[in-house]
């Protein structure tokens, strides 16, 4: 566990090589909804401990089985909790080399923490990966309640109502679930959920300053970011993708196929490959994670 603010932990699943302080050690962050057993996680995890890296599996706040910690809740703009525990494990457990890794919601906290930083960041930073990342949450947002997307946007209103409701059995003082009554989309539940307990004006205050797009340009280690031209919600705005291809530190990968997070292919083979992708091992049909290893083995 480690302390990220006064009264709040997160719950981190550490993976060690027998020297850490030498191994390059990888920070991996969760999307909406997700913990450290994500399948992304746990797949990411099997092939950079193979690869001789170390693997910090980071759950958000309330996420992995801790709701019962605080009466706090997670949003996209957490990025100080990552470095509260960047901080912690380069102090307590001496590592030399440092790598961020985030997949969807995870993907736009470690941009943004990288974007924060710039070249003020750890000099143990050495590159960062992000998965699909939500750069700009106001036109994911949107584009998830459109009706193609409404499978998506239902599975996750129905997490996080289920996440209010138990945070409220265990903070009956502090969570009304009387503010859930209404709630059709991503957006109204972050202006009448997210937004008020998190500190933010609404669901528009809240998407703004938790985004990205704002510092990726200020990004001064390597980074790669793997995007699909498919991915049914994930939207990248032309102002946030000029950025990007304006970062000389940015490696940006677009597959024509991939959905969300998903990349899937056949064993052995190519997968959903694209072009200017890093092509050290064959994947196993998870593309995505072989190339986040096989780009951060290089750091």
């Amino acid at each position: 566990m480690v302390e990220v603010a006064p009264g709040v932990q997160v719950l981190c699943q550490c993976h060690w090589q027998p020297d850490r302080t030498r191994a390059l050690t990888l920070l991996i962050v969760h999307g909406l909804e997700g913990s450290s057993e994500s399948q992304y996680m746990l797949g990411t995890t099997v092939k950079a401990l193979r690869a001789g890296m170390n693997v910090v599996r980071y759950n958000q706040r309330n996420c992995g089985g801790t709701e019962a910690l605080a009466p706090v809740l997670y949003h996209s703009g957490l990025s100080a909790d990552i470095a509260a525990v960047t901080g912690k494990i380069i102090a307590c457990d001496r590592i030399s080399r440092l790598a961020l890794v985030g997949f969807s919601m995870g993907g736009n906290l470690v941009l943004k923490l990288a974007g924060e930083w710039g070249e003020a960041a750890p000099r143990e930073l050495r590159a960062v990966a992000a998965c699909c990342p939500a750069l700009d949450l106001a036109a994911s947002a949107d584009a998830l309640h459109a009706p193609s997307n409404r499978l998506y946007e239902t599975y996750f209103l129905w997490a996080l109502r289920r996440r209010m409701r138990q945070k409220a059995r265990l903070f009956p003082s502090h969570f009304d679930l009387a503010r859930l009554d209404g709630i059709r989309s991503l957006r109204e539940f972050d202006d009448k959920i997210t937004a008020f307990y998190c500190g933010f004006a609404g669901a528009d205050d809240y998407y703004d300053r938790a985004s990205a797009a704002h510092v990726v340009g200020k990004i001064s280690v390597p980074t790669l970011i793997l995007h699909a031209a498919n991915d049914p919600f994930i939207r990248i705005t032309p102002e946030t993708r000029q950025k990007v291809l304006a970062n000389p530190n940015i490696k940006f990968v677009e597959a024509e196929d991939g959905g969300h997070c998903a990349f899937i292919g056949a064993k052995g083979g190519n997968g959903s490959q694209a072009p200017n992708s890093s092509r050290r091992f064959r994947d196993d049909g998870y593309w995505a994670e072989t190339e986040i290893v096989n780009y951060l083995e290089r750091y």
